[in-house]
């Protein structure tokens, strides 16, 4: 790659860099869901090490192995493939794993035949291969912590929660320890009817337990069954991972409230209810602390199914207050500095580009976080409308498009950086199916007019001079429309030129 603005034996060509680390952070070829985030370090140096499904079946959850990322705490824009850490004994499909460390081993714990066999493998590498697996006692998606006293708790459950404390084998289940029902389950198709229903716990799967400012942090998977306007859903809905927390590992945990959302940006409506912009989804992951800030690591869903999900990051903020009410995601504060509330952060197409994207650099369409209207209305446009096309190639270059884009569309991104001097022009590549105009608008989805195409069908490419300036952090928009009714473009990628 050659940096931005570097001449090519054409004068006229300008090499570009193609964006990296965005969201989702890992290159658009790779769908690791379910990741579990977890900082150690190894030969000296300190990481951040991602342990996920590996959504390559296509037609169905996962895949037949696990895969390694890790990046520099310096800089999680930056991530490193280690290659497959682990294949499962009979061949079955892997589902969520979670890995932790003890002593100067790290534990594997791998979800096998989809989740129904728990095996531990150990490495002294954080970035495997994990070795000599062992079956557990430990349940679907499990989440392991490793307290400051050195003891080892388990969580785990689908529809149906349990924990408990594992022996020093790091793999049987201490006797007298095991607690059920903890966080109360969501009302489903697969749930018990057992009497430990609950509309605000509403516990579904993807535990993960943490230690945050000396509390025991359970995060999970949510699935509400009962209507949450301030988030635009109206039936069941279990594109959230929240949090409770307690003062004791295995009990007692209050609760705290939602963290993240995978349904793109939520737009605010007049009478204090959301519009969801982007196709929600299964949710799974976790936070972690890293140089100081704190980030919630999530999924989204791609394609037309949920078997091409992708990894997401977001900075979240951490605070208690002084009756030690623990506060995570987007918080609000009083005037004496005081946490006072908090709800989940919002999804971005910046991820750990914290000051957005360079909007010089090339940008995939498939960073969009707003995917909204259309022929149909709603997020990606209603059933059967535009989606990210997932792509599998293995090229650093490749970019994911948004297809099936029908008139009133908009692709949203959040955030971009422009600096202090605007740029003078937009370029985009889409396939132009139809005839058809593009207006590219600033701040929100309605906001400003910046620049305008128009594309004759068979046009693969586009140009125009901004009519406005743009400098600094914003939010920009491409709004699709045409005379057609039926499927209008392909959107490939866009850039900004000084």
């Amino acid at each position: 790659e050659v940096d931005s603005g570097v001449e090519s034996e054409d004068p006229v060509e300008k090499v570009k860099e193609y964006i990296k680390g965005a969201n989702p952070y890992l290159p658009l070829w790779e769908h690791v869901p379910d990741g579990e985030p977890k900082v150690f370090e190894y030969q000296g140096k300190k990481r951040v090490y991602i342990y996920g499904s590996h959504d390559t079946n296509r037609d169905e959850y996962c895949g037949k192995d696990q895969v390694v990322w890790s990046a520099p705490v310096e800089d999680l824009t930056d991530w490193t493939y280690h290659g497959v850490c682990y294949v499962a004994t009979d061949g079955s499909n892997l589902y969520a794993p979670d890995v932790v460390q003890k002593g100067d081993t790290f534990y594997l714990y791998a979800a096998e035949q989809n989740g129904a066999a728990v095996y531990v493998a150990t490495s002294k590498n954080p970035a495997g291969p994990f070795t000599d697996p062992i079956k557990t006692d430990v349940g679907f998606d499990p989440g392991v912590l490793n307290d400051d006293n050195g003891r080892i708790y388990a969580y785990w459950g689908f529809t149906r929660q349990s924990c408990a404390e594992l022996e020093d084998d790091m793999v049987t289940i201490k006797n007298g320890t095991r607690k059920d029902n903890v966080l109360k389950h969501a009302i489903t198709q697969w749930s018990p009817a057992d009497g430990f229903e609950d509309p605000d716990d509403a516990f579904f799967e993807a535990s993960s337990p943490r230690k945050v400012l000396g509390k025991y942090v359970y995060i999970y998977s949510k699935r509400y069954y009962t209507p949450q306007p301030q988030y635009g859903v109206y039936e069941d809905n279990n594109g959230f991972l929240s949090y409770k927390y307690s003062d004791e590992p295995l009990d007692n945990y209050v609760m705290g409230g939602d963290i993240s959302f995978n349904a793109g940006e939520l737009l605010q409506n007049d009478d204090g209810t959301r519009t969801m912009t982007y196709r929600w989804g299964n949710n799974h992951g976790s936070i972690i602390e890293v140089e100081g800030q704190w980030y919630i690591f999530y999924h989204r869903q791609t394609g037309v199914n949920e078997y091409a999900r992708q990894a997401m990051i977001e900075p979240v903020d951490v605070a208690m207050d002084k009756n030690g009410k623990l506060f995570i995601g987007k918080i609000t504060y009083n005037e004496e500095g005081e946490p006072i509330s908090s709800e989940p952060v919002e999804m971005t197409s910046q991820g750990a580009h914290v000051n957005g994207l360079d909007s010089r650099k090339i940008i995939s369409a498939g960073y969009t976080c707003h995917l909204f209207g259309g022929k149909k209305g709603g997020a990606n446009g209603g059933e059967g409308g535009a989606y990210i096309l997932p792509v599998y190639d293995q090229v650093d270059t490749i970019s994911a498009p948004i297809v099936d884009i029908t008139s009133k569309i908009t692709a949203g991104y959040r955030y971009l950086q422009f600096g202090n001097e605007s740029p003078s022009t937009v370029s985009v590549e889409v396939k132009a199916l139809e005839d058809l105009v593009i207006n590219v608008r600033v701040d929100d989805y309605q906001g400003d007019i910046i620049a305008t195409m128009n594309l004759k069908k068979g046009d693969t490419k586009a140009q125009a001079s901004l009519t406005k300036e743009v400098t600094g952090k914003r939010a920009i928009y491409f709004e699709f429309l045409s005379e057609s009714d039926n499927v209008i473009a392909e959107f490939n990628l866009f850039t900004f030129d000084d």
